[in-house]
């Protein structure tokens, strides 16, 4: 593992390559551009440093030795509330896709041009600006969930929970926007508005992120993801959250 620090850093990357020329041309590149880079060989040298240090940003080559990158990315999604940008080869379309199912941000293909990198890490990390305001106090209404399909967003503690009361890992990304549906139901929002309402208001209009997160959100929230009926799909506009319809009480 090697660690390359420049000094007074604002973004912290992991890089995770066997190649030990795309590790070290990385650091080069991206350490002269006020990057602190990380650099791992592997799944196991990757999870150790994150462990220690929770990057901003993490390359993930798909084509590891040992556990393969979309493992490691399926992971880290899990885990961490962090940008992943995958690289696979040029020829790769099935990995790449899988790979932007399984949690990653964006792809990029080998060769690369070291600029377009490091374009699409600037554009990721835009959309992942960290909220750094303080936690506002919470309601005084306490457990005030909404149902989402087959689970509930509790409001006040940013979990959300199956019918059992299981809590489902969620990003704090994903809180948002389940927030957003909650706060505006039976309205169809367009991606340019779910943008900026999770304050994600830097970005690219060609952008496809939300449909990445709707898609991982409808994994988690909904009976039949393939069938959506939470949150929907309105064709030329955006996306729109039905809430479940009261019970009708008998007699």
């Amino acid at each position: 593992m090697m660690v390359a620090m420049s000094s007074d850093p604002e973004i912290t990357v992991l890089v995770v390559d066997d190649d030990p020329t795309v590790r070290e041309l990385l650091d080069d590149y991206l350490g002269a551009n006020q990057y602190r880079v990380f650099a791992a060989a592997n799944g196991v040298e990757a999870r150790s440093i994150l462990a220690e240090q929770v990057p901003h940003i993490v390359i993930l080559d798909i084509g590891l030795p040992g556990e393969d990158g979309l493992s490691l990315a399926r992971f880290i999604r899990e885990q961490y509330d962090i940008a992943i940008v995958i690289v696979s080869g040029a020829g790769d379309t099935v990995d790449r896709i899988v790979g932007l199912e399984v949690g990653a941000d964006d792809y990029i293909g080998k060769p690369f041009d070291l600029r377009e990198l490091r374009a699409r890490l600037k554009s990721v990390l835009r959309r992942y600006q960290r909220d750094s305001s303080p936690v506002p106090a919470a309601d005084p209404q306490p457990n005030h969930r909404v149902p989402f399909g087959a689970s509930s967003l509790d409001l006040d503690s940013r979990q959300l929970f199956d019918r059992g009361g299981q809590e489902i890992a969620i990003t704090s990304t994903e809180f948002d926007l389940l927030k957003v549906f909650a706060e505006r139901p039976n309205r169809p929002l367009s991606r340019d508005q779910l943008m900026a309402l999770t304050r994600n208001r830097d970005w690219d209009p060609f952008d496809r992120s939300i449909d990445i997160r709707i898609a991982r959100l409808r994994r988690k929230i909904e009976e039949d993801p393939e069938n959506p009926r939470t949150i929907k799909t309105m064709r030329g506009v955006g996306y729109m959250f039905v809430p479940p319809a009261p019970a009708v009480r008998s007699g």
